[in-house]
């Protein structure tokens, strides 16, 4: 049994992705800064600040109404990151490369809210 948030998989990974897609925010247009960049890097911290928040949750339903938002944060990364992709801000392969790691996530974070349901 996990004692501390910061020790799930998917906290870590959620950091490691929120990590990329900061890094790769650096790039774009100046005048993004309060748009896509803004948008992007608030829902990308989402999904680790979820997690966290469920797990510091006493109430079972407590917690998966935070594990599902962050679930639905992560879509929403998927869903500005192709946004950034058709406005040329990223290349394919950057995109591609955070797809892989935001659907192994999903994957891992629907596992998880699983596992926990069954306990």
């Amino acid at each position: 049994m996990v004692n501390r948030y910061e020790d799930l998989e998917i906290y870590k990974i959620s950091v490691e992705v929120a990590i990329d897609v900061y890094q790769l925010t650096k790039k774009f247009p100046k005048e993004e800064t309060y748009g896509i960049v803004d948008q992007l890097k608030r829902a990308v911290t989402s999904i680790g600040a979820n997690i966290a928040e469920g797990f510091g949750r006493y109430f079972f339903k407590d917690k998966l109404v935070f594990f599902y938002h962050s679930r639905g944060s992560l879509f929403e990364v998927k869903h500005f990151l192709e946004i950034a992709y058709r406005m040329e801000y990223i290349s394919e392969s950057e995109k591609n490369d955070l797809f892989i790691k935001l659907n192994n996530l999903s994957v891992k974070l629907n596992n998880f809210i699983s596992s926990i349901g069954k306990q």
